[in-house]
């Protein structure tokens, strides 16, 4: 029986030059799961069973999975629900870890066929077959969808269509590079489950708010037990789970809820919790007060970042690159790392964080080293001469400007006076001002401010069109600076359209050098995240791919 869904739009696939012309397969199950085991050291479990407590200071929101909006839902769904398509805990890359055991990419660049693992059970013993991934694929792109998934999804999908039981056909809308994460990472739920459910009601349906466990019914290496409101979630093993390998070792994982971070701190030296998240600032304390902790820093996609309104609206003092790159030159990032961030960051070497799959400080053009004085002839060649006062003037101009910034962040309370002297020892004069983060967010949508500090979480994709693009201004995505360069703007489709990994990696790296080169935003550092372990647990292996991955291999001594 072929069954296909032909999508609303001009569904229509574009091949484009910039494919391979030749069919594309994904690795195996076998050669993922090699990689994954020689990437960690994990130890054989000495013991089975037990119970692992992870305290968190922020509750989930939902346990449909197509419903989720926040990091850690998609902890809680992730674990009980698998996605079709995985992602590689090495190198975040789309890998058959999930639901589907291989894929192929034909010639055209736009047809995928997928192949579904077979003999799946979902948590309640009924089988697993395509008609739930078709099934998951309506609901979340129906119009009366309230998926997050949608426009990405409607974006991507021109088709897709069941061939038998086990094999699915999707056709893309166009040559698109990441279209195994946009388009083929969807975690599946149920067909018999949601399908006599009206989806405008899901949100308040038993299956996503956990009031009846046995709507709670996924394919994971974890069953869905409790969420009591504001104060736990509780999830047991899958003894029966389909993936043999990755069968957990542990008998139950606790989402523990708490108010504060230093209750956390408390409760993981106490015994009374074995996972927690660590604030920076007080990690190196903790590793020294409590040297048997499991104290674990790694890096992550976030970068921080200062940007400078480039419009002539607000004074028009940074449309000139020459006024940004000083900028740069003026801050020292190796100091900010350091000091501002107690060393749980390094230095920026252009916009791809440490993670990214372009990131090489080797092929980035324009260092910006510490260097005052090159900041200075920078500002003379732009026409900014030093004033009575020091401050530096141009057209009868004063070089003074406002920076917003949001409060409650411990880390601007260093930084932002750094850079206030910093940029004052080249005569320019920052005006600090800080605000909710609400009113920030307002403020960088509407244009309505001079320049600003802010940190930005990259994704897996290597994509950074949606902050640099010249028609990627708020609301159509995250270029608040409103930069633009047609250079850049040449290279989004290709990078876009390229499917083979090395030909791409070299399109986004030459996009960061645009980037980097006009001083678009001012990166000063890729930061990092801590996370605390007790000396109990063993295979602890958080990094900036997934805090939690390591979880199906942990083990905990014997009580």
């Amino acid at each position: 029986m072929l069954f296909q869904h032909v999508l609303a739009q001009d569904s229509t696939p574009e091949a484009s030059p910039a494919g391979s012309g030749e069919v594309i397969r994904s690795i195996t199950r076998e050669e993922a799961q090699t990689r994954l085991d020689e990437a960690f050291a994990w130890e054989e479990p000495q013991n089975q069973g037990g119970t692992i407590i992870h305290t968190l200071t922020y509750d989930i929101k939902t346990l449909n999975p197509l419903l989720r909006t926040d990091i850690f839902s998609g902890w809680i769904t992730g674990f009980v629900f698998n996605s079709l398509v995985g992602r590689s805990l090495v190198d975040a890359q789309p890998a058959p870890t999930a639901l589907a055991d291989s894929w192929e990419i034909a010639e055209d660049g736009v047809t995928y066929t997928v192949k579904l693992h077979e003999g799946v059970k979902w948590h309640d013993g009924e089988d697993f077959t395509a008609d739930d991934v078709i099934f998951t694929y309506d609901s979340a792109m129906a119009e009366d969808s309230l998926s997050t998934s949608k426009t990405t999804l409607d974006t991507a999908i021109a088709s897709y269509e069941k061939i038998d039981d086990y094999t699915i056909v999707f056709v893309s809308r166009e040559q698109n590079a990441v279209f195994l994460q946009e388009g083929l990472s969807l975690s599946i739920i149920p067909k018999h489950i949601w399908e006599n459910v009206d989806r405008p009601v899901w949100g308040s349906d038993p299956g996503a708010t956990g009031t009846d466990p046995s709507r709670v019914i996924g394919t994971g290496p974890f069953k869905f037990v409790e969420w009591e409101l504001g104060d736990h979630v509780t999830l047991e093993k899958n003894a029966d789970y389909w993936d043999e390998a990755n069968i957990p070792i542990i008998d139950n994982y606790i989402y523990k809820v708490t108010g504060e971070a230093t209750t956390a701190i408390s409760e993981l030296q106490t015994g009374e919790t074995d996972v927690i998240q660590v604030p920076f600032t007080q990690a190196k304390s903790l590793r020294q007060s409590n040297p048997e902790l499991q104290v674990v820093d790694y890096d992550t996609y976030e970068v921080g970042y200062y940007y400078a309104n480039q419009t002539e609206e607000n004074g028009g003092l940074f449309t000139d690159v020459n006024v940004r790159q000083a900028l740069q030159y003026a801050l020292d990032s190796d100091l900010i790392a350091e000091s501002v961030f107690d060393g749980f960051a390094v230095r920026a070497y252009g916009p791809q964080p440490v993670l990214s799959i372009a990131y090489d400080p080797s092929r980035i053009n324009t260092i910006y080293d510490f260097d005052p004085d090159k900041a200075r002839e920078l500002l003379e060649e732009a026409g900014w001469t030093e004033g009575d006062d020091g401050i530096r003037v141009k057209d009868g101009t004063r070089f003074s400007f406002e920076c917003i910034y949001s409060n409650g962040d411990p880390t601007y309370e260093v930084q932002i006076p750094y850079m206030q002297q910093a940029w004052r020892d080249i005569g320019v004069e920052m005006l600090p001002s800080t605000f909710p983060i609400g009113t920030i967010f307002d403020r960088f949508n509407a244009a309505d401010f001079q320049l600003g500090v802010m940190s930005f979480a990259w994704g897996s994709t290597g994509s950074q069109e949606y902050m640099f693009g010249c028609d990627y201004a708020p609301p159509h995505g995250f270029n608040q600076m409103r930069y633009c360069n047609p250079d850049y703007d040449a290279l989004i489709v290709p990078s876009k359209t390229a499917l083979v990994a090395e030909q791409r990696v070299d399109i986004l790296i030459e996009m960061a050098n645009i980037v980097n080169d006009d001083a678009a935003v001012g990166a000063t550092v890729f930061r990092k995240s801590v996370v605390g372990g007790a000396p109990r647990v063993h295979n602890f292996f958080p990094t900036g791919i997934s805090e939690i991955g390591w979880l199906t291999r942990a083990w905990v001594d014997a009580e």
